[in-house]
């Protein structure tokens, strides 16, 4: 029987101690997309089956092991989504964005779901951050969107990690590649692990990602793809190559990447991190320049990136990123009595609609726990409000970290508290520019 008071397994609770480093990451994903020019889509959580298992590819770990299937209540097969950019094809193909200004940039943000042993920065149910660019053909928009990733990791302080790319070809170039992959694993056979053998004859690169040790190591001894790249797909990638580095973007080539859903061609990239320890991908993507024709759209080239929200958090808290301190109180309003309690509802209500976090008692606390519970809370200042302070209009304006007082008329606190909180928090600002 289910532990009602436990989280299912592979699935975590984001505290509210934590929600503001969430909060503060999400807001810059959506600023750095917003400055290159993508706009958020939202999707629903759940989608027909068809939509994953004509995109992702009924050969990938995530079709045949992974995803989160039942039938609904009219019999109709449907899957929480362990991917977004298969849903952001179907939605865009269905509302006909495709017919718009070209190229269409969209990002997102959203949960996703697969069923695989949970581990560090590997659960059931984790977050992503992604953005998808639609009809565009030219290396520059592959390293555009590269660019992208990258900025967004230096904004957010992260240092540790690289740039791996690699080109897996158009499926015209992949025939001879798929050829010699096929006679190499051949080979092979005796060694390989059982969903390796049934891989082999259908998509013999989904064993290049297989994480079977056995597996990896001969997949180690493999022919490389970059070997048998067509003359369109060796100049492709020649491009995104000169505008990484034009663009003073370090990487380096690293054939073994092939991503670990089907529909990828052309540039396939990661971004590597060893702040964890043993190598931890933060971000990967790549081009997908068939999956809109593939799922009944007209043929349209696209790429785009996934990047995990919660393994990004790790590595910043691994690195020690700067993070925003949890917000507290501006200011804290004890009451004493009725009357008084009234007075602060108001006051508070006033100073939150200029932009305030403003408390007050609403436990019927007395005077000394609620000094106390202001003192946990970390309120910047206090007031407290008795029949003196009613009757005079003014109250002492303590500030908790000096304990200096000041009088203040009640209806000036706002404007008090802007001195006092926005000046010193200028002047604080304008010694660090100094240093």
């Amino acid at each position: 029987m289910a532990e009602i008071n436990r989280a299912p397994r592979g699935t975590c609770d984001v505290l509210p101690q934590d929600s503001a480093k969430w909060q503060y990451v999400e807001s810059k994903m959506l600023e750095t997309a917003r400055i290159f020019g993508f706009s958020e889509i939202r999707l629903p959580v759940f989608e027909h089956t068809e939509v994953f298992t004509k995109s992702v590819g009924d050969t990938t770990d995530v079709v045949q092991k992974e995803m989160y299937t039942f039938l609904d209540k009219g019999d109709r097969s449907i899957t929480l989504r362990p991917e977004l950019t298969a849903g952001v094809v179907r939605s865009v193909i269905e509302h006909g964005l495709l017919s718009g200004p070209m190229p269409l940039k969209v990002c997102y943000i959203g949960g996703c779901y697969r069923y695989e042993k949970p581990q560090a920065g590997r659960l059931r149910e984790f977050h992503q951050f992604g953005i998808e660019c639609f009809g565009a053909k030219a290396p520059a928009a592959d390293a555009e969107v590269i660019m992208l990733a990258d900025n967004l990791l230096k904004t957010l302080g992260l240092k540790s990690y690289s740039l791996h790319i690699n080109s897996i070809g158009c499926p015209e170039c992949r025939k001879n590649y798929h050829a010699a992959l096929k006679e190499y694993f051949r080979s092979k056979s005796g060694e390989l692990c059982g969903t390796c053998l049934e891989r082999l004859d259908r998509n013999p690169m989904r064993i290049l990602d297989c994480k079977s040790p056995v597996c990896s190591e001969i997949a180690a001894g493999a022919p490389v793809v970059l070997d048998y790249l067509c003359d369109e797909c060796r100049e492709h990638f020649e491009g995104v190559k000169s505008h990484l580095s034009a663009a003073g973007i370090d990487f380096s080539v690293d054939p073994h990447i092939v991503r670990g859903l089907d529909y990828y061609t052309k540039t396939v990239f990661e971004f590597v991190s060893t702040s964890l320890g043993a190598q931890s991908t933060v971000c990967g993507g790549g081009r997908y320049d068939g999956l809109v024709e593939q799922m009944n759209g007209q043929p349209t080239p696209a790429l785009g990136f996934g990047m995990g929200i919660e393994r990004l958090l790790m590595i910043m808290d691994a690195e020690q990123a700067e993070m925003p301190p949890v917000p507290s109180p501006d200011i804290y309003f004890a009451p004493m009595g009725e009357a008084a309690a009234l007075k602060c509802s108001g006051l508070c209500k006033a100073l939150r609609e200029d932009g305030f976090i403003a408390l007050t008692d609403i436990t019927g606390r007395g005077l000394k726990a609620q000094m106390k519970y202001a003192d946990k809370l970390g309120a910047k200042f206090t007031v407290v409000l008795g029949d003196d302070e009613l009757a005079s209009n003014s109250a002492m304006l303590k500030d908790m970290e000096s304990g200096e007082q000041h009088k203040v008329s009640l209806d000036q606190i706002g404007s008090k508290l802007i001195e006092l909180i926005y000046t010193d928090k200028l002047t604080a600002d304008m010694e660090n520019l100094i240093k």
